[in-house]
């Protein structure tokens, strides 16, 4: 199996799939609070996003770790939790676990944003508080395309400039950013590491979604409208690609094999093409994978210790 043959033509190639979306900037960021936690301090922060929008996040800075740190810019899951957006890394999930303060926990400078629609932009759309949850999305979904863009395009882009500001943050060690996330989180996770090479270190959890195999199953109405890419299918790119572009860097892939956004017969097909990758260029072994036999889509509390594990091994 042949490597992909140039990355650059490649990412060009997923940025013309994501629209006309302006490349990222270096957002300028206000600070507007700060409160001590027991085990970190947490920022909350805004910026522009140059597209016309605000961004809101959260910093999760570690207490008594030396600086600059490692650092994780943490994506927030999707799930109908329209107003959960970037909470979800505070949050006690049912699984027991509230993610960004584990890896707080154990070190790590933590960042997270709302996404499109999400936290404090569920009324961020076109129809403003009048709109909510699924309405501002579908909105901002049908706005985008008029535009000649895309909500999948317009999220990366903001998770891209959050990245432009971890990385510029005194705090943190450059060399040293990991990303990580679940469901509409890990395909963030996925497309950042693909997208920029500073992110060292990637685990994506339960979604790992081959575009030919999930329309395949038939299963539309089951993945959110921010997935869907014009003309995705005849591009000749798929998940493989993607995940291969973040070779030969760390990662970690969590499944299930029995989740039905992402057919497990994709997920073979997608480890096949990144393992060859992986192996040609001499770095088999810093691509894991687990996948949990009998599980669907699900956020296990075994993924998040897995995730805090890799992060220590590999930041």
């Amino acid at each position: 199996m042949d490597l992909i043959p140039n990355p650059t033509e490649t990412r060009r190639e997923l940025w013309r799939l994501l629209g006309d979306v302006p490349k990222p900037i270096l957002p300028q960021v206000a600070v507007n609070s700060r409160r001590d936690e027991a085990s970190y301090t947490l920022e909350h922060f805004t910026f522009r996003n140059g597209l016309g929008d605000t961004v809101y996040g959260y910093m999760l800075l570690p207490k008594g770790v030396a600086y600059p740190a490692p650092a994780v810019l943490y994506h927030h899951e999707h799930g109908g939790k329209y107003s959960l957006g970037k909470d979800a890394a505070l949050r006690i999930r049912e699984n027991g676990y509230a993610p960004g303060i584990e890896l707080a926990k154990a070190g790590f400078i933590v960042m997270a944003i709302d996404a499109y629609g999400f936290g404090e932009r569920e009324h961020q759309g076109p129809g403003g508080t009048a709109e909510s949850g699924s309405m501002t999305e579908l909105s901002l979904f049908k706005r985008f395309l008029w535009d000649g863009r895309t909500l999948w395009g317009m999220m990366a882009h903001d998770d891209l400039c959050a990245l432009a500001y971890l990385r510029s943050r005194d705090e943190v060690d450059g060399a040293r950013i990991g990303a990580a996330g679940m469901s509409l989180g890990a395909t963030r996770t996925t497309w950042v590491a693909a997208l920029d090479e500073s992110i060292k270190a990637a685990v994506p959890i339960s979604q790992m979604t081959r575009w030919r195999d999930f329309a395949d199953s038939g299963n539309y109405r089951m993945h959110g409208i921010y997935y869907y890419l014009p003309a995705a299918l005849a591009s000749g790119l798929d998940m493989e690609h993607i995940v291969a572009l973040t070779a030969p860097r760390h990662q970690l892939i969590l499944t299930g094999d029995c989740d039905p956004l992402s057919p497990i017969a994709g997920i073979h097909k997608v480890l096949a093409r990144a393992r060859a990758v992986y192996g040609q260029l001499g770095a088999a072994e810093n691509l894991e994978v687990v996948i949990y036999e009998g599980v669907a889509h699900a956020y296990l509390p075994a993924m998040v210790e897995a995730t805090v594990d890799f992060f220590r091994r590999t930041l």
